[in-house]
């Protein structure tokens, strides 16, 4: 079953005459994890603004799977963007009270969520009292407590660093092999989109045309042990090469 369906997709910025896709044609099966990898500056922060709705296509559609009668999407920005007013409980409810619930229906459900996100014990407590990694936590949180069809992570990681960039890998990457969730994904980060992904989109041409697609088939469940396997370093060099020849096209140096 397809999560997401995106079909002869175009857009450009009107502004500019930069067109940024071009007849792009995708899907991202249901319960896959899916990540997306091509240099900086070449759009692929406007593809997940498309795909949110925020920006409208000139040309193809894009279908995702509904729930019922709701076509939920869950998203996590590169910065937490929690609400600093807000605890950290409200500020992961507020996506069930956006959706209908009461207040205080939906501080009890994402409340269930707390332990096993490693948050218990946080819940009175304000954005600014928290670490990085405890936000973007929060903020992952908030993006799946509506059981959305698809949860789409803008470089979730990019902002912290290395040491804590490396913990909350590990805990992703623990709490995607524990349950089912649809994830599309955006990095630079070669490593974390192999340890983490089931499949890697690589853009082979500018504008979005054409995307090369590998199977990241290696064993789960997966550590940082796996990033030192064979299999993880050919893969590696693989999505090196492929990256190597687009910024030649360009003319990068």
């Amino acid at each position: 079953m397809k999560a997401l369906e995106i079909n002869n997709l175009s857009f450009g910025y009107k502004d500019s005459g930069k067109l940024i896709v071009d007849d792009l044609s995708f899907d991202i099966n249901k319960n896959e994890f899916v990540t997306i990898i091509a240099p900086s500056g070449t759009g692929k922060s406007t593809l997940f603004r498309l795909i949110l709705g925020l920006l409208k296509p000139q040309k193809g559609n894009i279908n995702i799977l509904k729930d019922g009668n709701k076509n939920i999407i869950g998203y996590m920005p590169q910065k937490d963007s929690l609400m600093p007013w807000r605890n950290i409980l409200d500020n992961t409810a507020v996506g069930l009270e956006l959706n209908g619930y009461s207040k205080k229906e939906a501080r009890k459900v994402a409340a269930t969520y707390f332990e096993g996100f490693g948050l218990k014990g946080t819940e009175k407590y304000y954005p600014h009292e928290l670490s990085g990694g405890m936000r973007q936590r929060a903020s992952f949180l908030r993006a799946i407590v509506n059981n959305p069809s698809i949860i789409l992570l803008d470089e979730p990681f990019s902002s912290l660093d290395a040491l804590t960039r490396r913990k909350m890998q590990s805990w992703l990457l623990d709490l995607c092999q524990r349950q089912s969730n649809t994830v599309f994904m955006i990095t630079h980060d070669i490593e974390e989109a192999l340890l983490l992904s089931d499949r890697i989109l690589i853009c082979t041409e500018l504008p979005y045309r054409n995307l090369k697609s590998i199977d990241v088939n290696i064993e789960r469940p997966r550590n940082y042990e796996t990033t030192l396997s064979s299999e993880f370093i050919e893969l590696k060099r693989s999505i090196l090469n492929v990256l190597d020849s687009l910024e030649e096209n360009k003319g990068g140096v």
